[in-house]
């Protein structure tokens, strides 16, 4: 289970969620990806779902009330199944009081896949309840201000389970050109020397601020996947590369062969994509 995490708004959480899950789907037809909202935006459901929701179709606040995901989840595009978030999120926060509620959900799911989790910008109940469950939380850093509220998020997570070694420090949406003070260092490279004074484990890959993806997040009010709309940039090789280094963090890259074409993870209303390992070698630089 992976939770995408950060105390601050602003910082790509759900361009980020919602876009791992298509690599990481890609990468192999057969393994199950389950990607849930945990606030009332409904970003996740605009990318996924294959049309409105039916008249009494469950999603996460009826699963809550259950304790049982099941009857909710839903397939989407991509072949990423996903659980509709509710309209409101005030009642669902206030049945989350118990930090461990997810974790026993999941486990009672006994999901065969990767579960990817997209947090509301806040460490209450519900956030609470994802840092509890994760085997991984990512910590998107675009900024300083990003990286202070990071350090709440490390404390939050020494305070759950396993411990603060389960975090990953990300940095996301840092212009590569941007320097301190004007002449000063880079920002990313800033940014980096004081994550690693603070010992908090960091990924290789960073991912850039691009505006093709703000334009992909904007695309008739439906997002659209940069591994399937941005071929052949820098973003979606940085997403190879950060998907890469995530499976090898999980120990799972070894049961991911790349050469698998896309299968069910095409969007339905697109033609035949290449084979994936093309477009890993094309964003890879190969």
């Amino acid at each position: 289970m992976i939770a995408v995490s950060s105390n601050k708004g602003g910082v790509g959480k759900t361009t980020l969620a919602a876009n791992l899950a298509v690599y990481l789907r890609a990468l192999d037809e057969d393994l199950p990806i389950l990607v849930l909202g945990l606030d009332d935006q409904g970003s996740l459901d605009r990318m996924f779902a294959w049309g409105p929701p039916a008249p009494g179709e469950a999603n996460l606040k009826h699963a809550w009330a259950e304790r049982n995901l099941e009857r909710a989840i839903r397939m989407g595009e991509y072949g990423v199944h996903y659980v509709p978030s509710p309209r409101d999120a005030v009642a669902l926060k206030a049945r989350a009081e118990d930090p461990h509620t997810l974790r026993r959900m999941l486990e009672r799911l006994a999901w065969k896949g990767v579960v990817i989790v997209d947090t509301k910008s806040d460490l209450e109940a519900l956030t609470r309840n994802a840092l509890a469950a994760a085997d991984r939380v990512l910590i998107p850093i675009p900024d300083w201000a990003a990286l202070l509220e990071a350090e709440k998020g490390f404390d939050q997570l020494e305070a759950t389970g396993p411990g603060r070694e389960r975090g990953r420090a990300l940095l996301s949406l840092v212009d590569s050109r941007t320097r301190v003070e004007g002449e000063g260092p880079h920002l990313a490279d800033h940014l980096r020397a004081e994550i690693q004074r603070r010992g908090w484990p960091c990924y290789r890959t960073a991912l850039s601020r691009s505006p093709r993806v703000e334009a992909l997040n904007s695309a008739g009010g439906r997002p659209r996947a940069i591994l399937h709309h941005a071929q052949g940039t820098r973003i979606h090789k940085e997403f190879a590369e950060l998907t890469r280094e995530l499976l090898e963090d999980l120990g799972l890259a070894k049961d991911l062969p790349l050469e698998r074409g896309f299968g069910g993870s095409r969007p339905r209303p697109a033609p035949p994509a290449p084979s994936l390992k093309r477009l890993l070698l094309r964003g890879l630089g190969g």
